[in-house]
């Protein structure tokens, strides 16, 4: 059921439910993820799933992991098994400063608010700082998991265009002044600067500066928001946004791709001040995040070369990029563009001219092969021709068939346009 389903005053629905007209405002804001809603479908027998980024754990040391949370428990019980404080375990807050650390982002773990993952952390700093109404800056295309936190916050999205070297500070700045011209409050940029979710592109590091002195005269905020960042396919680092202007740039990070999604630890750092509201407001919904799972990533980071096993996953995510990159230079139809990731987990597609993602959808399914489309990844109705492929979880050979499938689908529908 949808709030917006509601038919008038006698309070029912269309499934004759009772409760629609009950709704507050911002429910109507809230929809099912499009991500979710092809999990099933992805699921179906002979399907290849080109849409969930889900990340490949086969390289995780399970039994010594299995060991660990035994004997964390065995050890540790009564404490891993009852609450905890809500800004996180001090333990866990240093090893978080000594992650970022490697990146190149030196923080205290006095600023750091442990989060059950990093979409509560978003969710939080949006909670804190956006007024209905009020208007955030992201990326065209963004993250569809931030849409649905702004949306269902009743915060207005505008966004600002990509190309290769990511958002484009001259149009960063005329979005802005357009925005405020129209009487708008802006209250922060929200950026995915590594390997972007779902375009695969990466803030060029010449940019970086101009986008943070920009938001720093214009007394705009930035979230960053890094979940792929050590997903580097060479290995090296791009300096954080965080690193440039600390007092500034509100860092969201997750363990969900440097170990595991299913630990559901995430964290925001802010100013001190700052994070002491981020605890409460956060208190207000978890009370605290898991000590068994906090207690967990610190065995993780402290007792094991994780870092190797992101080196490892890291790796096998260029091979799975490199074959998707193969494929589609031999199976898309002409007409068709596509970004080339250094990292990361996605790819982003353009159609041949005319040709609609709605109408590629179903004939893809039908041919085996499921993928987002591109206009979940925006709140203005824009990427009717685009969509994301993800290769981080299938091997290559079912990305080789997948693509196939996929620019067959494609050709079929463009020639139809054409015809």
């Amino acid at each position: 059921m949808s709030a917006d389903s509601t038919t008038g005053p006698a309070g029912n629905d269309r499934d004759g439910s009772l409760h629609g007209a009950r709704f507050a405002a911002r429910a109507s804001g809230f929809h099912p993820s499009p991500v979710r809603a092809v999990f099933e479908v992805s699921m179906l027998p002979g399907m290849i799933s080109l849409a969930g980024g889900n990340p490949d754990l086969s390289a995780l040391p399970m039994a010594e992991i299995a060991d660990a949370a035994r004997t964390l428990l065995v050890e540790e019980g009564l404490d891993a098994l009852q609450y905890g404080s809500g800004a996180g375990t001090e333990t866990l807050r240093q090893a978080i400063s000594e992650v970022m650390a490697i990146e190149g982002a030196h923080t205290s773990p006095a600023n750091v608010q442990v989060t059950a993952g990093s979409q509560m952390a978003l969710e939080l700093v949006t909670t804190m700082f956006c007024d209905p109404g009020d208007v955030v800056l992201a990326e065209g295309p963004t993250y569809v998991g931030a849409l649905s936190v702004f949306e269902g916050l009743q915060a207005e999205v505008a966004h600002v265009a990509m190309d290769d070297d990511g958002l484009d500070p001259v149009l960063l700045q005329e979005r802005i002044d357009e925005v405020k011209s129209a009487g708008k409050t802006i209250k922060f940029l929200y950026t995915i600067p590594n390997f972007n979710n779902p375009a695969g592109v990466s803030l060029a590091v010449h940019r970086r500066q101009a986008v943070v002195d920009i938001c720093r005269a214009e007394n705009i905020a930035i979230v960053e928001d890094n979940p792929y960042g050590m997903i580097s396919f060479d290995g090296s680092y791009m300096p954080t946004l965080y690193s440039l202007d600390p007092d500034n740039v509100f860092y969201l990070g997750s363990f969900s791709k440097i170990f595991s999604p299913g630990v559901r630890i995430g964290w925001v750092v802010a100013p001190e001040q700052v994070r002491g509201r981020l605890q409460i407001a956060a208190e207000a919904t978890t009370i605290c995040p898991s000590m068994l799972s906090q207690m967990l990533v610190v065995r993780y980071v402290r007792n094991f070369d994780w870092r190797d096993y992101v080196e490892k996953s890291s790796a096998t995510y260029a091979a799975r990029c490199a074959a998707t990159m193969a494929a589609l230079e031999e199976h898309m139809p002409s007409g068709t563009t596509w970004t080339v990731p250094t990292g990361g987990f996605f790819t982003w597609i353009t159609l041949p001219e005319g040709c609609s993602v709605t109408e590629l959808l179903q004939p893809s399914i039908e041919n085996g092969v499921v993928f987002v489309p591109g206009i979940a990844f925006y709140a203005d109705g824009e990427g009717t021709n685009q969509l994301r492929v993800a290769f981080s979880f299938e091997d290559e050979s079912m990305l080789e068939e997948g693509i196939k499938r996929l620019g067959a689908t494609i050709a079929t529908l463009a020639a139809g346009q054409a015809g």
